[in-house]
């Protein structure tokens, strides 16, 4: 229990870099744009897979945010992840607040309207055909 906790506490302070990452100026532009979808994410206050949703809930948690990391982490540069690893280690030992993404909250609950919509189109006529 005492890895998973320690794991867990090691990948919220690599998103804090990333996050320092990808307003660096010697950051590679698909980095920082890479960068920014997975801080984004991690950040918001809203998942894609709500974690009541058995099983696929924790997916992205568990899976895809790993993943995303792991992919972006390989494409900054050695001296400037480095510098903002530090740059994340004094910001979680001051004990400020994780920054939030509302806006990345807004394109989920768009995404999901969205989906909603399509499976409408997709039903409407099978329901128009069955309620008459």
């Amino acid at each position: 229990m005492n890895r998973l906790r320690d794991w867990a506490q090691r990948l919220k302070g690599e998103l804090v870099a990333l996050w320092f990452c990808a307003r660096h100026p010697r950051t590679p532009l698909a980095a920082k744009l890479l960068a920014l979808a997975v801080v984004a994410y991690a950040f918001s206050p809203i998942d894609l897979i709500p974690d009541f949703v058995p099983v696929l809930g924790y997916l992205d948690d568990v899976i895809l945010l790993p993943i995303g990391i792991f992919l972006t982490l390989k494409l900054i540069p050695g001296d400037v992840l480095e510098e903002c690893r530090a740059q994340a280690a004094r910001w979680l030992e001051e004990k400020r607040p994780r920054p939030k993404n509302y806006v990345a909250a807004a394109v989920i609950v768009a995404l999901w309207f969205a989906v909603l919509w399509l499976i409408w189109l997709w039903l409407e006529p099978w329901l128009v055909r069955w309620l008459n």
